[in-house]
């Protein structure tokens, strides 16, 4: 097995040849949040002497099971809060000769910013790489209380978009090492990871990195917390741990066992959920570091004009927050509409009606769920491609279709079923409902969506795709 090593702003690594691509995993570019570095923002790392073998990912950040784990698959837990700041880098062979300057994607996991790993198998970027001749990135950042807990007093405020922000300062200054130009970055992600990466764009502090940008099925519709709301979530999340307000909070947090705060968290969870609400307990704060203004304000403000922009959705989106859910399954008629009442006011029975129409024989939690999607997904996506074409940008929209042969679950083109397509990752998802069993038809439709996808990051477009133009629905790419 081939090695190549590059030289970083800490110290020299060593990757190895895997299939058509060299990997670098598990490259730390922050220090270990541990101790006093816990609940504080991302501290440069120490570095070391010699060379590091970067051949193994580091492990996931604290977080509990995802909730989307009936959909996607079961992950083995692999978290450490110790070394878990860290970067994997992709390249095709190629970056290691005659000085190559190749396009990088910067590419975030999703999980409602609650779960996930850059370092899992579900999303290793090498074969992406080596199909479309670019470099690939991949990185952790803190979730759920260890990376969105409010308590800016003590230092906790965004420290998950803060992370963000700090791994791209160390892609700006360590991707020509392993071929990456600097200049032509796109940063994008899926669902939270879709959501990091748009703040990223839109924040000053770091869209002077940010070249274009990849938006999959991002949660738009969730507008980012208040802080008071915020800050409420943190007091009722520390009478959980029974740790007292004032100014030994930190103190308190910082020696508890991360498996403490996890499961506080949970039970956090627990007391605020409601059904159809997939808000998780803690997620980016309005006017905390990375979301210094509202992302619609930020768009209105030509905060992303000039970026290439690509974005879209999956069929069926919600299908994977409430297929599972009986209290969603089992709703009548009357029982959806006070869910959507909720959520939407008076206008609730008019979209009740609409969407039912659409639908052949329609049971209620279908019509629910099918509210859901665009509420949460489809809408905002929509509303963000519709101005950024507006605004004579480069702008191209899909959406994913596939849904496996066999959908016992009545799942459809749910959330996150791109994502064995774009990596090429099918056989890390076994027996996954989500994707079912992937023929030669679905990887060659996969092949086809990352095809597309690294044109975008190569070129700012794609070949046989017609850019978007406001409110023109033929000018959506369907997948499968």
């Amino acid at each position: 097995m081939m090695t190549a090593v590059a030289e970083t702003d800490r110290g020299k690594v060593r990757g190895i040849t895997q299939g058509a691509a060299i990997s670098f995993r598990g490259i730390p570019y922050a220090a270990s949040p541990v101790g006093e570095l816990r609940f504080a923002p991302p501290r440069p790392h120490a570095g070391w002497t010699g060379v590091r073998e970067a051949v193994q990912a580091g492990p996931a950040v604290p977080q509990g099971a995802s909730r989307l784990e009936q959909v996607m698959g079961h992950r083995v837990p692999d978290w450490n809060e110790d070394g878990s700041l860290t970067v994997n880098v992709h390249t095709p062979p190629g970056a290691f000769e005659d000085n190559a300057s190749l396009p990088v994607l910067v590419w975030w996991h999703g999980g409602g910013f609650t779960s996930g790993s850059g370092g899992w198998d579900w999303y290793d970027g090498g074969r992406l790489a080596a199909l479309g001749d670019i470099v690939v990135v991949t990185a952790n950042y803190r979730v759920g209380p260890l990376g969105y807990l409010y308590m800016p007093e003590i230092g906790a405020a965004n420290l998950g978009p803060q992370d963000q922000a700090a791994l791209l300062a160390w892609v700006r200054d360590n991707i020509a090492s392993f071929g990456g130009d600097p200049r032509k970055v796109t940063v994008g992600g899926q669902s939270a990871g879709a959501y990091s990466a748009l703040s990223l764009a839109l924040d000053p502090k770091t869209s002077g990195f940010v070249s274009r940008v990849l938006l999959q099925s991002g949660p738009f519709g969730l507008v980012p917390q208040d802080p008071q709301s915020a800050a409420e979530n943190a007091e009722a999340y520390l009478r959980l741990l029974d740790v007292p307000a004032g100014a030994d909070a930190a103190k308190a947090l910082r020696a508890l066992p991360a498996e403490q705060l996890l499961s506080a968290y949970g039970r956090l969870a627990g007391q605020l959920a409601r059904p159809g609400n997939a808000a998780p307990p803690m997620f980016p704060v309005l006017g905390a570091p990375g979301v210094p203004h509202d992302l619609q304000r930020a768009l209105t403000d030509g905060a992303l004009e000039g970026k290439g922009l690509l974005i879209g959705t999956t069929r069926d989106e919600a299908t994977a927050f409430t297929a599972f859910d009986p209290h969603i399954q089992n709703l009548t008629p009357d029982g959806a509409l006070d869910l959507l009442t909720g959520q939407v006011g008076d206008e609730a029975p008019e979209i009740y009606q609409r969407y039912a129409a659409r639908l052949e024989a329609p049971t209620a939690a279908q019509v629910f769920t099918a509210v859901q999607t665009d509420e949460l997904f489809r809408d905002g996506s929509l509303r963000i491609a519709d101005h950024h074409a507006a605004g004579g940008n480069a702008t191209y929209v899909y959406q994913f279709d596939y849904l496996p042969a066999e959908d016992e679950d009545a799942l459809g083109a749910t959330h996150c079923s791109e994502l064995p397509f774009l990596f090429n990752t099918f056989d890390t998802y076994p027996d996954s409902p989500m994707l079912g069993r992937p023929t030669d038809a679905v990887r060659a439709l996969g092949r086809t969506f990352a095809t597309a996808v690294t044109e975008f990051v190569t070129t700012g477009s794609a070949d046989d795709w017609l850019p978007y133009t406001p409110e023109t629905p033929a000018r959506v790419r369907h997948f499968g």
